[in-house]
């Protein structure tokens, strides 16, 4: 009975540990993906309309919270491969404190880029397709919806990236704060 009691216990601990990096792996490639299809979004996303012989176009450059969204991605999406990286490092290593708090600070860090690029982008994305009549800004998605559709669709996949980060965030933290414990 002491014996299979022994055997539950060690083999307990490996069953997280592989859950663990079996969720921990699934969100960061997620997460890469996310990261890379809304900077593609971003930066591809352009239109030119000509209303009565004067021409317009619509880019995301032409707006730096949409540059800040794609470049957040880039670099969110890059710093996620690292972390993939490591993350069999760690594997191989055995576990460590030390290395999941630094997994936290890096999601935390990661998820706090992207939540600054999701608001801001949202933001000027509300404006473009209702505008403001207090202030007199137009909105312009009726004119440029294939752009406005590709920007909502990047901004929504942002979103998508966010929530993966947060569960990045959240198992790592717990993780860590098992570890000590």
């Amino acid at each position: 009975m002491a014996n299979n009691e022994a055997k539950f216990s060690v083999n307990q601990p490996s069953k997280t540990q592989k859950l663990f990096i079996g969720v921990q792996i699934f969100f960061r490639i997620v997460a890469i993906a996310a990261s890379v299809a809304s900077s593609w979004l971003m930066i591809t996303s352009k239109q030119v309309i000509d209303i009565g012989g004067i021409v317009l176009d619509a880019r995301y450059s032409y707006s730096p919270e949409f540059k800040f969204l794609a470049f957040t991605n880039i670099v969110v999406g890059c710093f996620s491969l690292l972390s993939l990286l490591f993350i069999v490092l760690v594997v191989r290593q055995g576990s460590n404190p030390n290395h999941y708090f630094l997994l936290f600070l890096h999601d935390l860090a990661m998820m706090s880029l992207v939540v600054g690029g999701c608001a801001a982008a949202t933001t000027v994305g509300f404006l473009g397709k209702h505008g403001n009549s207090h202030t007199g800004w137009m909105q312009i998605c009726d004119n440029f919806g294939r752009f406005c559709n590709r920007a909502t669709t990047s901004v929504t996949i942002s979103y998508l990236n966010l929530v993966c980060l947060l569960i990045l965030t959240i198992t790592s933290a717990s993780k860590s704060r098992k570890m000590e414990a």
